[in-house]
């Protein structure tokens, strides 16, 4: 058993899969809970397909809740057009997974933030890959977890980079900006890895074939669902070289900062573009609550991230 407990929060579209799979790998952290959003698709969805992936992976004892369906300042959600390009319309490459046999849990995604909060305090590492609408929300209900959560490290934003949704703004931040907001501001110590670095982090058929070649269903899955993001990668031209890495990057710098170069930068988001830059009325302020990764040893994570994906799927 790990010391470091994990709370994933995806909107488990593909590489939300792939970040699934890294925090169970990884021996540096026990994944305790799954809690579910909207974004690459609809909140159920992306609780039904955690369900599914944690029973292909043999982890039903992994619990999954659901969180929020839309964001903070909306009262209900449609999936772009992009995502189901990019994700495919079930959100896991349209690849079609049995039903699974356990259900999602009747505890809210809020309510066990706060209680994993206050089990665990500053062993608690929760880890965002969508919007950022359920911790907002648990910050907002339990005011104290702002202070017992020991790390938040999100996938989002952007810093130095084009946005992909706007010049400026990245599609995790987008999907709720006033929350993003709330949570940069609030978070005892957040990470935000943002497109500065998983656009760096590209992974390609040659990858996902050393998958496929382990002769498992794991594997074949996996690699079938990958294949689909770098497809629509390729055939939207948003990279021909491979596809980005964005959602398990998240999960390495969760555990081991070192993977990346981290910028002290208490940050804002900018709620007219979703804007994630610094804090004009804490840049002077001597402590640091956020850090942007602005570079990463991607040679040195692509190794990790095989090594741990592939004894998983063997």
């Amino acid at each position: 058993m790990a010391k470091k407990k994990m709370i994933l929060d995806l909107d488990t579209g593909v590489d939300d899969a792939l970040a699934l799979a890294y925090a169970l790998a990884t021996p540096d952290s026990d994944l305790i809970g799954v809690v579910s959003s909207f974004g690459n698709t609809q909140v159920n969805t992306a609780g039904e397909n955690t369900l599914k992936l944690l029973e292909l992976l043999g982890r039903e004892d992994v619990p999954v809740f659901i969180g929020a369906a839309h964001s903070s300042t909306t009262d209900n959600f449609e999936t772009m057009q992009v995502s189901m390009d990019i994700h495919g319309k079930n959100g896991i490459g349209d690849v079609e997974l049995p039903t699974p046999s356990r259900s999602v849990e009747k505890q809210t995604a809020v309510d066990f933030i706060i209680e994993a909060a206050h089990k665990y305090a500053d062993d608690l590492v929760i880890v965002p890959t969508g919007p950022l609408t359920n911790l907002a929300e648990a910050y907002q209900k339990d005011p104290e977890i702002e202070n017992l959560i020991g790390n938040v490290t999100l996938m989002g934003g952007a810093l130095v980079v084009p946005g992909n949704v706007t010049p400026y703004t990245e599609a995790n931040i987008n999907q709720d900006p006033e929350a993003a907001d709330y949570v940069f501001k609030h978070a005892k110590h957040l990470v935000m890895v943002g497109l500065d670095v998983t656009l760096q982090t590209l992974l390609t058929k040659k990858e996902t074939q050393v998958w496929r070649d382990l002769g498992t269903e794991k594997g074949r899955v996996f690699a079938d669902i990958f294949d689909y993001y770098i497809d629509a990668y390729y055939n939207l031209d948003i990279n021909k070289a491979g596809a980005a890495l964005h959602d398990p990057l998240a999960v390495g710098v969760a555990v081991d900062p070192n993977l990346v170069t981290l910028l002290p930068l208490n940050m804002m988001v900018t709620p007219e573009d979703g804007r994630t830059i610094g804090d004009p009325s804490r840049l002077r302020d001597p402590h640091k609550n956020n850090f942007a990764a602005v570079a990463v040893d991607e040679p040195f994570y692509l190794e990790r991230f095989m090594n741990y994906t592939t004894a998983l799927f063997k």
